[in-house]
């Protein structure tokens, strides 16, 4: 959008415009503990009242598809 510019506008470049290097150890790091991360949040159970909201819905479109 027109505004002036951001740090994000360019991932691939820092802000003198040099391409940007991570250490491969530290992508390494990063990338193992968004994992494990990810990992337990999805061994969360669903909590229920997200349940009852989903079965409210595939209800109310299972009656408008009748």
């Amino acid at each position: 959008m027109g505004g002036t510019p951001d740090a994000f506008d360019d991932p691939e470049k820092d802000d003198d415009g040099k391409p940007a290097v991570i250490d491969p150890r530290i992508q390494d790091a990063i990338g193992r503990s968004l994992k494990a991360h990810y990992d337990d949040l999805v061994k969360e159970p669903i909590p229920d009242r997200l349940l009852v909201l989903l079965a409210e819905l595939e209800a109310k479109e299972r009656a408008n598809g009748q």
